[in-house]
């Protein structure tokens, strides 16, 4: 627009450039009649169409100046608006990404808002904040302990389930874990706006402690069937910080009724020494089982140098009477080259090899 503004105006300037030439000529007209002589008529139409092809002229040039200058002002409002184009779509793009951004931003919010809320429900249901903390449960203990050394929703001998009962290796009694903690009193609390509404929440929720703790005692410390010692499970650590750092009293009796209060991270530090343990059961166990074998082991090992020294025995044998057999051989042999160096005689007389031999026969036999 400013460079619309600038173009009227430079045209502006030209009209009024083209009007001072057209008064400068007049004047030189009235000045040329003043001072020529002769024929004023014929030199009038003489200057007057001088004049008139120099202001032809002069129109031609300022009417080229002003097309030139008119071709460029539009070429420059031209290339401006190109430009505010390309500018205005590249904004609008830009628009749109970010209210797409914005859009999926909104939708990722409301989902999560949505959860949230079920998450409230969850936890204020007290069956399903109780399905919530066995669930959670039932993966710290699944991640931390093989099969063998956990049961869940156990039903003890009173006919009373409860909701893990984590095995001890040596036949040693089993510990119950409670999963089903008084939520709603805390939340109670956490809401509580001033010290007028704290006060009675601290209260509420001392007391629903203290009677969850007196269950698990009475339903799940079982004599002869179960631990001396159970466990409630906390579902947030948060909880187990503001139990131990505000309620030393609950804490107090959990420890006179022999309950132990685990939150997640503390479960999990006693699933891990548990595990520790049974993996010393094991190794006991397979150490005792290599003992016996090498003890079998050593048991063979006598068995087979007793054989080694009998078959030894029986090399030795073999080998005198490799030697005897030997021994005949030679004189086997001796005898055949004897035989093969007799000469045939005269008859009635005795070849001198067979004499000699017969002679050291009958002096053997004397």
């Amino acid at each position: 627009m400013a460079a619309a503004q600038r173009g009227v105006l430079m045209d502006n300037g030209l009209v009024v450039v083209f009007a001072a030439l057209a008064a400068l000529g007049l004047v030189a007209v009235v000045l040329l009649l003043r001072r020529g002589g002769g024929d004023p008529t014929a030199g009038l139409a003489g200057r007057l169409d001088q004049m008139a092809k120099d202001q032809a002229a002069t129109q031609a040039a300022l009417a080229k100046a002003l097309d030139d200058r008119l071709a460029e002002l539009g070429k420059r409002v031209g290339d401006r608006l190109h430009e505010q184009t390309t500018q205005a779509q590249q904004s609008m793009t830009d628009l749109k990404e970010r209210l797409a951004v914005i859009d999926a931003a909104q939708k990722n919010i409301a989902e999560l808002s949505s959860q949230v809320v079920g998450l409230q429900d969850i936890l204020a249901n007290k069956q399903a904040r109780g399905a919530f903390g066995e669930v959670q449960l039932e993966n710290l203990v699944r991640d931390a302990l093989p099969p063998s050394a956990y049961e869940f929703q156990a039903t003890l001998r009173s006919k009373v389930r409860v909701d893990c009962l984590l095995k001890q290796p040596n036949g040693s009694a089993p510990i119950a874990v409670d999963a089903k903690f008084p939520l709603e009193s805390y939340r109670a609390l956490r809401e509580a706006a001033d010290e007028a509404a704290l006060i009675p929440a601290r209260r509420a929720f001392d007391a629903a402690i203290r009677k969850h703790i007196r269950d698990i005692a009475e339903k799940y410390i079982v004599p002869g069937e179960t631990h001396e010692w159970a466990v409630m499970f906390l579902p947030s650590d948060s909880i187990f910080a503001e139990l131990h750092g505000n309620f030393p009293g609950a804490i107090e009796d959990a420890h006179r009724r022999r309950i132990g209060i685990a939150s997640p991270m503390t479960l999990m530090g006693l699933l891990i020494t548990i595990r520790a343990v049974f993996r010393d059961v094991q190794m006991r166990e397979q150490a005792g089982r290599i003992q016996v074998e090498v003890g079998l082991m050593l048991e063979d090992v006598r068995r087979l140098d007793d054989r080694v020294g009998n078959l030894q025995k029986h090399f030795g044998q073999v080998s005198d009477d490799v030697r005897q057999i030997h021994i005949s051989a030679e004189g086997i042999t001796r005898h055949a080259k004897r035989i093969e160096e007799v000469q045939l005689g005269e008859p009635g007389v005795a070849p001198p090899a067979l004499t000699a031999v017969a002679g050291g026969r009958k002096g053997s036999e004397g």
